[in-house]
């Protein structure tokens, strides 16, 4: 996480947000304390809570704008969710648990690119020898032949290998065309038509070790080839666990959540869809206040991630949201 002052934060904010300074002074502030408090010692950090934002504005006024651009700023997982896609726990639809699970997901990818980026000489070693292996196939059935035959064969091979190398890396070889083998994994047509977050994720996990992969065999140019060959040996010098466990601890220390149409799932009436909405502010609740929420890398928990809320209020007004869920969002800003 980047050591910016807000005064710096707003500043970066400036550059791409007209106006607005109230919103960009509360959310610089609240990136600000997020940085101090990595700054205390492990038992201090435990007692320190991120201070929620609740944001009122009608559309258009730049609160999403707001909060992606900090996300990006400061190289934190952001995830921009929609209240009203979430039902009650027991209705058909999304449950509020899987805007931790897609944040996680958004978490594997910052971190896959970050190691990716380490490993990219090596993984760009590797490829141009698998690269040379299928221009320049190494001499096959000399066994039976003599040393000397054998060994005049090889040393033409590594000439040509040579020779081969150096058009490679000068891009004369780009539109070769090769022939590779490439990986796919199987979707399981059970799962279509409904998310994935509607399964149990051990379930997930189980089907992903017991469908085989398919593979086929592809022709494509050397310079196509160079891309997915690369990307394979990234992958194969990745640690996935490691990425796992980075990838939770940076969802939950700096992870962000904007939820979006907050002031839709006010209940009006009390009966029909305002009981289903009461229903998804009561299970939004614990996400907020800090609970622990399993997906397919691990328990997370959600007691210092940053939930920004966002909503016109045209028809409703702040205090007609649940009080517990109210106290949660202590900082208010007026766009």
């Amino acid at each position: 996480m980047r050591d910016l002052t807000p005064r710096q934060i707003v500043a970066e904010l400036d550059r791409h947000i007209v106006g607005q300074q109230d919103a960009k002074r509360a959310v610089a502030i609240a990136i600000r304390n997020r940085w101090r408090r990595q700054q205390l010692s492990e038992e201090m950090r435990t007692e320190v809570a991120p201070k929620n934002i609740l944001m009122i504005g009608p559309t258009g006024v730049g609160k999403t704008e707001i909060a992606r651009r900090l996300a990006k700023l400061t190289g934190a997982p952001f995830i921009k969710v929609e209240a009203t896609k979430y039902t009650e726990v027991g209705y058909y639809g999304r449950d509020v648990e899987s805007m931790i699970r897609e944040l996680v997901e958004n978490a594997i990818g910052l971190v896959r690119e970050s190691e990716r980026a380490k490993v990219e000489s090596e993984a760009r070693e590797r490829a141009e020898e698998r690269l040379l292996d299928l221009l320049a196939p190494p001499p096959v059935g000399l066994d039976d032949e003599s040393e000397e035959v054998s060994r005049e064969a090889g040393e033409r091979h590594e000439r040509t290998r040579k020779k081969m190398r150096a058009r490679l890396l000068a891009g004369d070889l780009d539109d070769r065309k090769v022939e590779l083998t490439i990986e796919q994994k199987a979707v399981p047509m059970m799962f279509t038509g409904m998310g994935m977050e509607q399964v149990d994720v051990d379930l997930q996990g189980m089907f992903e070790k017991i469908i085989p992969r398919n593979t086929s065999r592809r022709e494509l140019t050397v310079k196509e080839a160079r891309k997915v060959i690369q990307e394979q040996e990234s992958d194969a010098l990745i640690n996935q666990e490691k990425v796992n466990a980075s990838a939770i601890e940076l969802a939950e220390n700096v992870g962000i959540i904007f939820v979006d149409e907050i002031d839709k799932v006010v209940a009006s009436e009390g009966k029909g869809a305002d009981v289903s909405r009461q229903g998804v502010q009561r299970d939004l609740l614990p996400i907020v206040e800090g609970t622990t929420v399993q997906t397919r890398y691990g328990y997370v928990k959600t007691d210092h991630i940053l939930f920004i809320a966002a909503g016109a209020f045209h028809r409703a007004s702040p205090s007609e949201l649940m009080p517990e869920l109210q106290g949660r969002f202590p900082i208010r800003v007026e766009l």
